[in-house]
């Protein structure tokens, strides 16, 4: 299985073990002399088998993102870097919107307000930010796809 196929299973178990959650908090209690829509037990048998997959999945996961290096860097070290790139890229497009804002005046005695800061150099920041972001994904995404899964016993 590549790693890309893992994380997609993983998307899907968790998606899988809410819906299933749901079902069980439905069926719980029923009135008197009344059945459940679907048997409780049975539900928590699907979803101890979801929880397990899931417990092993992000084992091998984890362990194949340690592992697998690429141009001299681990999938989990690229992952922190585009995690936290694009932490620092939210916050530096609001800081550059809010920078642009012009205050217009209604009258030439009101007070000026002014930027305190050079946007067009911090909007150069933003975009080279952003190539390197998308640049970075696509080169996760390539591994997760040529990548086999490291599998844990």
């Amino acid at each position: 299985m590549k790693l890309a196929e893992a994380l997609q299973e993983r998307a899907d178990l968790n998606i899988r073990i809410h819906q299933l959650r749901s079902r069980m908090m439905n069926n719980i209690l029923v009135q008197e002399g009344e059945q459940p829509a679907e048997n409780p037990a049975d539900l928590k048998r699907e979803l101890d088998g979801c929880i397990d997959r899931l417990a092993w999945l992000i084992a091998c996961i984890n362990l194949t993102n340690c592992r697998t290096v690429v141009n001299g860097q681990s999938i989990t070290e690229m992952i922190a870097r585009k995690d936290t790139l694009g932490l620092k890229l939210s916050f530096y497009r609001d800081f550059v919107s809010e920078a642009g804002n012009a205050v217009d005046r209604a009258r030439y005695s009101e007070i000026r307000i002014i930027s305190t800061v050079k946007v067009a150099e911090i909007q150069k920041q933003v975009d080279f930010m952003a190539k390197e972001l998308r640049l970075l994904d696509n080169r996760i995404q390539e591994t997760n796809w040529t990548t086999e899964l490291m599998e844990i016993e």
